[in-house]
């Protein structure tokens, strides 16, 4: 990268984290990012010591791609928008920040996708490794862009990532040594356009791998289980299930969780002592034990690592009881699919808190759940009028609408009776009232955290 000039598209965490690795390394960036309301300035002070750094907003003209030799797009940036096409037509390499991280990285890769327990399952698979070694990394979609450490690993550094189907679109050389498809449910469809091509994005992780490498597979997601033999062939394939015992994977059987290598089968840990809720944090930890075995983590480690993991922030985390009603924070459940998994893992009558930004996406099998389990629907957000028709359609009346997220908690606490929980899963992403999925469930907190005792 010594000398090349290198425009770095998108102005955010993961385009600072890239141009800064680009400059380290000697490139001539450029940081593009059309928005003409940012603070020139204040990001070109970014890098304040560097002198082979400009900043461009508004237009990308000819004259700012005139002689590139590399544009680098970030994950926010759809791969099919107007600029990102006149790059393409200039003939300029157009990488993804994966993709420019791994052209420095030194460093072994496990790395995760899937529609849902991603960051879950990333989490937990990076604790068994700084339970294990000092030189690791957790990086990716899990809100660390591997840019920012790439060009720092070695060849003893292991690295979990959580890898989303917008890092995966502008991929070419990205070769993890252990990948992992944790599912493939409906998500994104405003960016993919059709769920051929958001499944297709998915397997992607595969894409490069060798019969030296290794694909974790979950056997219990049809639709994954389906387009298993789609998957370059090269790889080897390893399933884990909590349904049947596969011939080369993880499993479940009295109690416990099992791997079988070669016809061999080892005994990893007890179910019982897992302190995560719910069938698909079983799910989870399937994938994890998976996905750390084969990363060569000893079994000790495995174990002493699952029975201490009490989950990650905004995933069905448990916030306080006040006046004998639960409070549960599952932000994260941003798409139908994770947010049914949210309902079926509460025991006890709940008020939900649905609603939020658009992503196409169809409510039908998560307002299916509600019944027997979701006492009260609390609206916000831009899907209130959507998923409000979806629900009489469905016969499912118990539904209030509140101006925000602030009045949905006072509803809840209102509403709530000594036994219920209440649990914020909305189901969308947080785009139209919130920066995030984080600051959302961060407000909620707050919100929750404020409630008096009577």
């Amino acid at each position: 990268m010594k000398d090349k000039k290198v425009i770095v598209a998108g102005a955010g965490k993961s385009g600072l984290a890239s141009a800064g690795l680009l400059i380290r390394n000697g490139a001539n960036v450029i940081l593009y990012d059309g928005n003409t309301e940012l603070d020139k300035e204040a990001l070109r002070a970014t890098f304040s010591d560097s002198d082979n750094f400009e900043v461009e907003l508004g237009e990308l003209t000819d004259e700012i791609m005139e002689g590139a030799d590399l544009f680098v797009i970030s994950p926010g940036i759809a791969v099919d928008a107007p600029f990102v096409n006149k790059v393409r037509e200039k003939g300029i390499p157009i990488w993804g920040e994966i993709e420019l991280a791994y052209y420095f990285n030194k460093g072994t890769i496990a790395a995760i996708t899937g529609t849902n327990g991603k960051t879950t399952t990333t989490t937990l698979v990076g604790e068994i490794f700084k339970n294990y070694t000092d030189d690791y990394l957790v990086v990716g979609n899990i809100g660390l862009p591997f840019t920012r450490f790439a060009d720092s690993t070695n060849t003893n550094t292991i690295i979990a990532a959580e890898i989303s189907s917008f890092q995966l679109e502008t991929i070419h050389t990205f070769k993890p040594h252990v990948s992992a498809i944790l599912n493939l449910t409906p998500d994104h469809l405003n960016r993919h356009y059709t769920l051929d091509n958001y499944y297709n994005a998915k397997l992607r992780i595969t894409e490069n791998q060798t019969d030296s490498d290794y694909v974790i597979l979950n056997y219990d997601d049809p639709e994954l289980r389906e387009r298993a033999a789609s998957i370059n062939d090269k790889v080897r394939k390893v399933y884990f299930s909590h349904e049947i015992e596969p011939e080369e994977g993880a499993f479940t059987r009295d109690g416990h969780i099992y791997i079988k290598e070669a016809g061999d089968e080892e005994e990893i840990l007890d179910i019982d002592k897992i302190q995560i809720l719910g069938t698909h944090n079983l799910e989870n930890v399937l994938a994890a034990v998976t996905i750390a075995y084969y990363m060569k983590m000893p079994v000790e480690v495995i174990r002493d690592t699952v029975y201490n993991f009490k989950g990650v922030e905004h995933r069905i985390e448990y916030v306080r009881e006040v006046n004998g009603v639960k409070y549960y924070n599952d932000s994260k459940g941003t798409n139908p699919d994770a947010a049914i998994k949210a309902v079926q893992a509460m025991k006890t009558p709940t008020i939900l808190i649905g609603g939020g930004y658009d992503k196409d996406s169809d409510y039908d099998e998560w307002v299916e759940t509600f019944a027997g389990k979701v006492y009260l629907l609390v609206l916000i957000g831009a899907t209130a009028d959507k998923i409000e028709a979806c629900c009489k359609k469905h016969g499912f009346n118990q539904i209030i609408r509140a101006v925000d997220l602030r009045n949905a908690v006072e509803i809840c606490y209102e509403r709530a009776k000594p036994g219920f929980s209440v649990l914020l899963s909305p189901a969308c992403a947080s785009w139209d009232m919130f920066k995030s999925y984080e600051e959302r469930g961060t407000l909620f907190k707050v919100y929750v955290n404020g409630l008096e005792e009577n």
